[in-house]
């Protein structure tokens, strides 16, 4: 099999200096896939370094050299998660696409649930139960998401969790740019793309740093939201039909 045969599922994790998680998230993936394969199918990991200036480059080649699973794409330079997940999405080979942080708080062992939920639907985003953070990360993600909700007209519970399965061919449809990752369901949506969401498992960031405090990405994600305000009002719909007689 060469890096462009057509697989069933890629999971795409962006890593930016994680390397005391890469090893065990590595571990928990591949278990899980490994024990999955019967309803899975063919897969890989497909891990995107964002430009990491610690270890990870080190360790994701150790794995790449051990696990013939394991891919590694390597920005430049630190472009953020957008760029690494555009970047995932367009060199991953599964008709079918996982996506997860590299922080380990998405729960790996969710990933099955995930894709059976995606039966007859073109992205499952997951709910996150019994969140792991402080209390002022989850208020403000409360609030974030209703405001997005009121401004994008969308429906979409828990944006901020990564966790999410996606039919890789109408996910290369979307347009993507600087922090529109956070407004993927969105964007299905306006695709006329079918959306399912389910709880899944969220658990505390034993290892490394947050890459994103709350207020940086207040204002951040404002600015954003203003332009998925915009692709809301400019957004192409219209139907056809061709004649035949």
């Amino acid at each position: 099999m060469t890096d462009s045969s057509p697989i069933d599922l890629s999971v795409v994790i962006p890593i930016y200096n994680e390397e005391e998680n890469v090893k065990p998230l590595f571990d928990e993936v591949a278990a899980v896939m490994h024990g999955s394969e019967d309803r899975l199918g063919t897969w890989e990991i497909l891990f995107i370094d964002d430009g990491s200036i610690d270890r990870s480059p080190q360790i994701l080649r150790e794995l790449k050299g051990a696990d013939s699973h394991v891919r590694v794409i390597r920005l430049l330079q630190n472009s953020g998660q957008s760029a690494a997940f555009q970047a995932g999405f367009h060199k991953a080979r599964g008709a079918i696409v996982i996506t997860m942080d590299g922080d380990r708080q998405n729960d790996p062992a969710d990933i099955p649930a995930m894709v059976s939920a995606l039966e007859d639907h073109d992205l499952v985003c997951g709910i996150r139960k019994k969140r792991r953070d402080t209390w002022i990360r989850r208020i403000s993600s409360k609030v974030g998401n209703g405001l997005r909700r009121t401004v994008t007209g969308d429906e979409i519970i828990d944006t901020g969790c990564s966790l999410k399965a996606f039919r890789r061919d109408i996910l290369l449809r979307l347009p993507l740019f600087n922090g529109m990752h956070r407004f993927l369901g969105t964007l299905m949506g306006y695709a006329g793309g079918r959306i399912n969401q389910i709880p899944v498992n969220h658990r505390e960031r034993t290892a490394g740093q947050s890459k994103y405090g709350v207020w940086n990405r207040v204002w951040v994600t404002s600015a954003d939201l203003m332009a998925v305000f915009w692709m809301r009002r400019r957004w192409l719909r219209y139907q056809v039909e061709e004649l035949t007689s």
